[in-house]
């Protein structure tokens, strides 16, 4: 599978393939239009809704033949727009089926990598919690976990869990970067806010949990460090609740359950801690953050993804040996198309491909900038029948059924 440097032939080829699938041609006798004997090859096509188009297709991989799903969603469509569709909280897990029509989305797919499980630390609950940055309906939602701390794929050089794919104000998709800003001000002085609804905080830092947290125990938050997420959970910890800007209890550890509306609580380790602890009930604090980005537009939907394309190109470093099934996102046309993409799990094809070849696939589909999306038993591709009330999932994911997951990309109508 090649892509590097054929841009403008392999969008022809896509295109190519696309209409033969929708006149009723097969696809796999067309002549391909550059010499490839892995490109893709489309096998049907049927239109979701106005300005959403479904097809599927067959490829040869280094592990054998592989089968995937690929949506194309024109984002210049009058009444198209994208969210993040969300369990209910940010460490809580659904299946994509049920978040898409708990939302009213036409189609989706899953999303970030996520605390799935933790084996390193016994007796620390997984959160379910995803790694990078959570942006919906224009709201905050967290912040990245330390690179250290990611749950997938090894980050290549000059890239981060801070990496994104969203949809900016301007209706353009993108890939990008957010970091947090944020502080906590309190009597002592202003200390630096270091995490929002993170599974993991980084070392000697302070970070805020709201009710978009959800009811899972803190604990894992003070578990690894910033360069080895299976080091020992910190022993000195320190917890403050916050009511409308009011300290209103103080904990030595971690805690759980729910977070009222208008409360944040705040939880330090080891540095972070020991600034926590001179706080007492009564005390004023005053808690802010913003994700901070480099975009011309603010993301109104945002989701962390690993970077395998950027303009045109893969990206160095990507491994070319272990295959997997697969979810990817890829932007084309200037921001104004994204392509959404799941490969099948079913037994005949669940040897996947590696993300150097997904990334190849990406560039043939005609993505200029794409992401790696939670893969394996994660990958799912859901899509409304024409006329459908419900979604269906499209491919076979790997373990059999859905899993569930903390957070997909939908696609909406207003048609």
């Amino acid at each position: 599978m090649t892509g590097r440097g054929h841009g403008t032939r392999v969008r022809v080829a896509a295109v190519v393939l696309a209409w033969a699938a929708l006149v009723g041609t097969d696809a796999a006798g067309a002549a391909p239009a550059h010499a490839d004997a892995r490109a893709p090859r489309f096998n049907s096509s049927a239109v979701i809704a106005p300005g959403v188009e479904y097809r599927t297709f067959t490829v040869a991989a280094s592990h054998g033949t592989v089968y995937g799903h690929l949506l194309s969603v024109d984002l210049r469509e009058p009444g198209i727009s994208l969210d993040l569709l969300t369990a209910g909280a940010v460490a809580a897990r659904k299946p994509v089926s049920a978040m898409a029509d708990e939302r009213g989305a036409v189609a989706a797919v899953n999303g970030d990598f996520f605390n799935i499980s933790e084996t390193q630390h016994p007796g620390v609950p997984a959160t379910g919690a995803p790694v990078g940055p959570a942006v919906a309906g224009g709201a905050v939602l967290k912040s990245a976990v330390p690179d250290g701390q990611r749950f997938g794929p090894v980050l290549p050089p000059g890239t981060t869990t801070e990496d994104v794919v969203g949809l900016g104000a301007d209706q353009v998709a993108r890939l990008g970067r957010l970091t947090l800003q944020g502080t906590v001000e309190a009597p002592p002085g202003t200390l630096p806010l270091r995490g929002v609804n993170q599974y993991a905080l980084a070392e000697g830092g302070v970070g805020a949990y709201t009710s978009g947290w959800g009811t899972a125990a803190r604990t894992r938050a003070v578990c690894g460090t910033d360069t080895d997420r299976a080091a020992p959970c910190g022993q000195d910890t320190y917890e403050v609740t916050v009511r409308r800007d009011v300290v209103t209890q103080v904990a030595a550890a971690p805690g759980e359950g729910a977070i009222a509306p208008d409360t944040v609580v705040l939880v330090g380790r080891e540095a972070g801690a020991r600034d926590l602890r001179v706080l007492r009930v009564g005390d004023p604090v005053r808690v802010g953050y913003r994700l901070e980005g480099a975009e011309r537009a603010p993301f109104t939907f945002a989701v962390g993804g690993f970077p395998i394309v950027r303009d045109d190109r893969p990206l160095a470093g990507l491994d070319t040996v272990d295959a997997a099934v697969r979810t990817s996102a890829g932007i084309a046309d200037g921001g104004h198309r994204l392509y959404l993409l799941a490969l099948d799990g079913g037994p005949a094809y669940r040897k996947g491909l590696t993300i150097g070849e997904l990334a190849d696939l990406m560039l043939d589909t005609g993505a200029e900038d794409a992401v790696d999306l939670d893969g394996g038993g994660s990958s799912t591709l859901v899509a409304r029948e024409p006329d459908g009330a419900r979604t269906t999932v499209r491919n076979h994911p790997s373990g059999g059924a859905e899993r569930p997951v903390p957070n997909g990309i939908g696609v909406f109508t207003r048609h």
